[in-house]
């Protein structure tokens, strides 16, 4: 990957593994991450880089402040240049290298505590890419309940077609391979196999961009923090407990 497409995926997957926002985009370069009415940062997308809007009120100043001296003088060139708009201190930040993305988490860490909480784990079924069987559509035990409301967050992202059904890695048909181990079915599992392994979380690459379905980039389109819970967070290595 280029350092930006490194940049946008280390955004996405600390923005969506650590905080419950909604994604709007204006189908152009912007997209806002908020929670409810309240935006915790704005980011303008262009081929070369990308801009990261956080806006501090008085007592988000009073803490950054406190802690300045932590921050590389480029932050605080760009903390000290910025105006400040009806007592809030407005700072557009070029962000081109991963350095300068792990100081805005530090900011955004600032703006907001992280709110994103892992579903509990009792009665939890992990596959052998480690991933959560019984948050995955395709498990064949999933009541039809809980099925309808993942499909429909699976559509808001990803589109319809959801027929496949799986009966999960640790189960095999009498007479019959299971369709993951060589099957049609299962990517992350055939390359696991080719490898000589029983499962994905064995590999000393895992996870790869192979296992890492739902963390793509970022983009200025609008995804609910539901959609995100329910059709993204399920299918990424180590969500909700998936270890």
């Amino acid at each position: 990957m280029t350092e930006l497409e490194k940049i946008s995926f280390e955004t996405v997957k600390f923005m969506r593994g650590k905080y419950c926002l909604d994604e709007v985009g204006d189908g152009n370069d912007e997209l806002k991450f908020k929670h409810r009415k309240k935006t915790i940062l704005t980011i303008y997308i262009h081929k070369d880089k990308f801009i990261f809007l956080m806006i501090f009120g008085k007592k988000e100043r009073q803490k950054f402040e406190s802690i300045k001296s932590e921050f590389s003088q480029y932050i605080q060139d760009y903390y000290d240049n910025s105006k400040t708009y009806h007592d809030g201190k407005w700072m557009f930040i070029d962000i081109a290298s991963l350095e300068v993305f792990e100081e805005i988490k530090k900011l955004i860490l600032i703006k907001k505590k992280p709110n994103r909480k892992p579903l509990p784990k009792e009665n939890a079924i992990y596959s052998k890419c480690g991933h959560r069987c019984d948050l995955c559509i395709h498990y064949a035990d999933m009541s039809d309940d809980f099925r309808s409301m993942i499909e429909l967050h699976l559509n808001n992202v990803y589109g319809s077609g959801w027929s496949a059904r799986c009966p999960g890695c640790g189960v095999q048909e009498v007479g019959k391979a299971h369709p993951c181990m060589g099957g049609d079915w299962c990517e992350e599992l055939k390359c696991a196999a080719e490898k000589g392994l029983f499962a994905c979380v064995e590999c000393e690459k895992y996870p790869c961009d192979k296992a890492t379905a739902g963390y793509k980039g970022l983009e200025p389109r609008s995804i609910s923090a539901d959609d995100v819970t329910w059709a993204i967070l399920p299918y990424v290595p180590y969500q909700y407990e998936n270890r």
